[in-house]
């Protein structure tokens, strides 16, 4: 087994057990092999160890990423896990099966326009600011509802859960932002009464397990899995 390999498959063990803490099936959880700033040999690896899932923080770094994959690309899935700016939604919406990180519904108006053009339906999450943070993008919690609601009209998106960045602090801490998350995403699935609203994507490489223990079906991993990155 290679370097690679093991990494996965410790990443996914580890997953396993979090879920059997907590009375979950793990087969619910999603992991993304965050490969931001990986060559595009890694993710090769990662692809030849038998992932497919992976994310990117960058528009420009994915599709020069993905020109270099050829045909396994079809065999691959890849989130869109950072910041999108209006001006990538073109290639965007082309680039990826997932976009985690829809904040307003302007942004998703642009989404819904460019998917009508290219024919297609682009599968969305809504970012959270569940810190209230400045420096970090999403929407704030108590808007989360209806900004859902609102994009959830758009005929050419679907909405399929939240996602946020938590703030880093204690494991206290943590598990605190995490449970929140837990229950704004509970009140909203309940409230617009859809069973395609099913993800929450939250938890990264220092406390994935605490994200699945507490209802996360998509936790994004990259120096567990990558190393640590040399940028």
């Amino acid at each position: 087994m290679s370097g690679m390999a093991a990494r996965l498959e410790e990443v996914k063990a580890r997953i396993r057990a979090a879920a059997a803490r907590a009375g979950r099936d793990p087969a619910d959880v999603r992991l993304v092999a965050v490969s931001k700033k990986m060559p595009v040999s890694a993710v090769e690896e990662a692809i030849a160890s038998g992932h497919r899932l992976f994310g990117e923080n960058y528009v420009q770094e994915a599709r020069e990423k993905l020109s270099h994959l050829g045909p396994v690309r079809s065999c691959t899935e890849w989130h869109l896990i950072g910041h999108l700016q209006k001006n990538k939604v073109k290639y965007a919406v082309r680039l990826f099966d997932c976009i985690q990180t829809v904040d307003s519904l302007e942004l998703g108006v642009a989404i819904d326009r460019r998917c009508a053009k290219e024919g297609l339906v682009a599968k969305v999450l809504v970012q959270v600011n569940i810190g209230k943070e400045a420096t970090k993008s999403g929407a704030m919690p108590e808007e989360a509802p209806r900004l859902v609601r609102e994009l959830s009209r758009l005929e050419h998106l679907d909405v399929q859960g939240l996602m946020t960045i938590h703030p880093v602090g204690s494991a206290e801490d943590t598990r605190k932002w995490f449970r929140r998350m837990r229950t704004l995403f509970e009140e909203i699935r309940s409230g617009i009464g859809s069973e395609g609203f099913r993800h929450l994507s939250m938890g990264m490489s220092r406390d994935f397990e605490m994200a699945v223990e507490e209802g996360a079906t998509i936790v994004r991993v990259g120096t567990a899995i990558f190393g640590p990155r040399t940028e």
